[in-house]
C-alpha cells in the first residue's frame, strides 16, 4: 500500500441513541482502528446539535490516549477563532507531555456550528484584538515553537508544560489560501475533500501546496464501505452537504437543506446561494473503495487520507471502517483482536 489511512470521528448520535453511547463507540472504535492498523484517529468539534457529541476534541483526546497504546490522537480540528491562541498551546503541550510523540493539533478555520452557538462561544471577546485567521494561528505556532524558559526567570511567558516533542501541527482547509498559510509556517496541510469534493479545486489547490512546501499531502475523503454495493448506495444516499453563501458575505457547509435556512435565521442575513455539493464520497465494497482511493492516490500523488465515514448507525460504521481496515496491514507493533460491533 502506497498511502496511509487515517479517521475523522465526529462521534455521531444515531436514533434512538444517547450521548454517552456515541462516545462510548467513539472510543471503541479509536482502539478498534489501532489494531486495525490506521494511523491516526482524530476527533471533530461541532457545538450546539444533538447530532454530534465531540464539541470539545481535547477532552476525548486525552481520554483516549490513556485508553490506547500507540495510534496518535488529535484535533481534526480545533476551532481557533473562539479561543486564545495561547490557552490552545497549553491544551495540546499538556497532552504532549501526556503521551509524547503520539498527539497532532488540527486547526480548523470554519465555527463548527451555527452563529447561535457561535455568539456563545464568542462573549465576552475581542475578535479586534484578535487579529485575522493567520494572525491567530501565527501566534498559536509561536507559541508552541517558545523553548523552555529557566526557573529564575520570572518575566518568562511559556505555554507551560513545554514537552521535549510537542504537538505535530496540522490546518485543515480547502483554498489555495489555507495551503500557502500551511506552508509559510512549515506547518501540515489537509485539503478537505470531505466538504468539498470539486476536483478541479483539490487540483488547484494540491499544486499550490507542492510548489510551496515539501511535506507530505494529506486529503480527507468521505468513504462508506458495506458488504455489497447495493448496500453502500442506500446509506451514501443519506449524505447530504450544502454550501450556503448569505447576502453579508458568510460562507459555511452544512448537512441539509433546513441546517442552511437555520444558519441564515441565526445569522439575520438572507441567503444568496445555496448549492447541494457532490460529496468527495467513495462507496461500495472495500475492494471498490481501495481502488478508488489508489486512483486518487495515483493522480494527486496523496501520501494520506483521512477517512470521514458519514454513517451514524452503530452496526454500519462500525462494519465500513472494519472492512476498509481489511485491506491494510497491520503496524509492527500491534496484534489482530476480535471485533466487537459497538452499539
Amino acid at each position: 500500500m502506497s498511502y496511509r489511512i487515517s479517521l475523522l470521528d465526529k462521534s455521531p448520535v444515531a436514533v434512538n441513541e444517547t450521548s454517552e453511547e456515541a462516545l462510548r463507540r467513539t472510543l471503541s472504535l479509536a482502539q478498534h482502528a489501532e489494531n486495525w492498523g490506521y494511523h491516526r484517529f482524530w476527533i471533530a468539534e461541532h457545538h450546539n446539535t444533538s447530532r454530534l457529541a465531540s464539541p470539545s476534541p481535547e477532552l476525548v483526546i486525552a481520554w483516549i490516549l490513556g485508553q490506547t497504546r500507540h495510534i496518535r490522537v488529535g484535533s481534526g480540528g480545533v476551532m481557533l477563532q473562539h479561543y486564545s491562541p495561547y490557552k490552545v498551546a497549553e491544551n495540546f503541550n499538556l497532552l504532549a507531555s501526556i503521551a509524547p510523540g503520539r498527539v497532532d493539533l488540527g486547526i480548523g478555520k470554519a465555527p463548527g456550528g451555527l452563529p447561535l452557538s457561535t455568539r456563545a462561544l464568542q462573549t465576552g471577546l475581542h475578535q479586534d484584538e484578535k487579529g485575522t485567521f493567520a494572525d491567530q494561528l501565527a501566534q498559536l505556532d509561536n507559541w508552541l515553537s517558545l523553548p523552555a524558559a529557566a526557573d529564575d526567570d520570572e518575566n518568562a511567558l511559556r505555554a507551560t508544560p513545554v514537552p521535549q516533542r510537542g504537538a505535530n501541527r496540522f490546518l485543515l482547509g480547502a483554498s489555495r489560501e489555507s495551503a500557502l498559510l500551511a506552508a509559510q509556517l512549515d506547518w501540515d496541510f489537509v485539503f478537505a475533500a470531505h466538504l468539498n469534493g470539486d476536483r478541479t479545486l483539490l487540483d488547484e489547490v494540491l499544486t499550490t501546496w507542492r510548489r510551496h512546501s515539501q511535506r507530505e499531502t494529506l486529503v480527507a475523503v468521505q468513504v462508506i464501505v458495506a458488504g455489497t454495493a447495493q448496500e453502500a448506495d442506500e446509506l451514501a444516499g443519506q449524505v447530504e452537504i450544502w454550501g450556503v453563501e448569505l447576502e453579508n458575505g458568510q460562507r459555511v457547509s452544512v448537512g441539509s437543506e433546513g441546517q442552511a435556512q437555520s444558519f441564515a435565521r441565526q445569522a439575520g442575513s438572507p441567503i444568496k446561494n445555496l448549492v447541494r455539493r457532490e460529496p468527495s464520497l467513495l462507496k461500495g465494497t472495500a475492494e471498490t473503495v481501495h481502488a478508488g482511493l489508489a486512483a486518487l492516490q495515483k493522480q494527486y500523488a496523496i501520501d494520506e487520507f483521512i477517512i470521514d465515514t458519514p454513517v451514524a448507525e452503530a452496526h454500519a460504521r462500525t462494519l465500513s471502517l472494519r472492512l476498509l481496515a481489511a485491506g491494510m496491514p497491520y503496524p509492527a507493533d500491534a496484534e489482530p483482536v476480535a471485533v466487537h460491533e459497538a452499539g
